[in-house]
């Protein structure tokens, strides 16, 4: 299931918020607002069953699911180098019997940069480029963090970004709590992290340096060519008090962990046209996962809507 409001009915500060992406980023027409780079590839993820005593989705059993993935930038330009330090982006589709799937969206921060929907929008006019130095004004910024003071964890973790040695060596954060369901209906929070199996591995700014505007996609291409590429799904489990509604908190380190799943990425798809047009949605869930009292979170799809109608519209 997908929270969406039904056309025509997205609330105003949703088409804010894309409008200031295209004002960050620059309008391209046809691509996404965001992670407007990237490619999608084949996979599939292997559960482990440790999920089965928390939750009921079908994809967290015990069988094997095939999965679309897409590797992408944060920016809003298409034609980013990859070699600038930015977040980047691993989103996978769960395709489960009868046409039915449910997506899981996250990036290589751990944390957002607004807690709530409004915060974001006012974020993204900060972030607005100055017109002589295309780049966002620090003083106003700064304004923002003063303003906004739980959005310093996320800022800082935007400014400490890894430029990654591939979209392999990277950490990805789902951000978001989200909650699980089991068969007697019993909730528990959890958050969802992936782990590369080749280990977290980040290049110095000289070496990006030296590395192609495309040297991400080459070289999970060369990778790819040769082996799999291969993520555990850890998941961190909540304990009362933790919240839940706040993206711009990390739950404490010592909560139990579990292991869920390995996620096998196997080539490129044969249709990246196809696959480009799909929208990946955080709030397209199954039976066993809800979605938690996050705004951010429950308001994701309605962004993602208006983004979708724009590009697929040829905006």
């Amino acid at each position: 299931m997908s929270v969406q409001p039904p056309d025509g009915a997205h609330p105003q500060l949703a088409v804010d918020i894309v409008d200031r992406l295209e004002w960050v980023s620059g309008l391209y027409p046809g691509y996404r607002r965001a992670h407007a780079k990237g490619a999608c590839y084949r996979a599939v993820f292997l559960p482990t069953g440790a999920a089965a005593e928390y939750t009921t989705a079908a994809h967290l059993q015990g069988d094997p699911v095939p999965a679309t993935v897409r590797f992408s930038n944060f920016s809003g330009n298409p034609y980013i180098w990859d070699r600038t330090r930015s977040a980047r982006g691993l989103s996978v589709a769960f395709h489960l019997p009868g046409g039915v799937a449910t997506d899981l969206l996250s990036v290589s921060q751990p944390v957002f940069v607004a807690a709530t929907p409004q915060a974001f929008r006012d974020f993204l006019e900060a972030a607005e480029p100055n017109m002589f130095t295309g780049s966002p004004d620090p003083e106003v910024v700064r304004k923002y963090a003063t303003e906004h003071t739980e959005a310093m964890r996320g800022l800082r973790a935007v400014k400490n970004t890894p430029i990654p040695v591939s979209y392999a060596t990277l950490r990805y954060w789902a951000v978001h709590a989200f909650i699980w369901l089991d068969r007697m209906r019993r909730r528990t929070a959890v958050r969802y992290r992936w782990e590369p199996e080749a280990g977290v591995q980040q290049l110095s700014d000289e070496r990006a340096a030296e590395k192609s505007p495309t040297y991400l996609s080459d070289e999970l291409a060369e990778r790819l060519a040769t082996t799999t590429v291969a993520f555990q799904l850890k998941v961190q489990i909540a304990q009362p008090g933790d919240p839940t509604d706040d993206c711009t908190v990390l739950w404490p380190g010592d909560r139990t962990e579990i292991t869920v799943g390995r996620l096998l990425v196997t080539g490129p798809v044969e249709d990246q046209a196809k696959w480009d047009r799909r929208m990946f949605d955080p709030t397209r869930l199954v039976p066993g996962i809800e979605l938690s009292d996050d705004p951010v979170l429950r308001f994701r799809g309605q962004v993602y809507s208006v983004s979708h109608g724009r590009r697929t519209q040829g905006k």
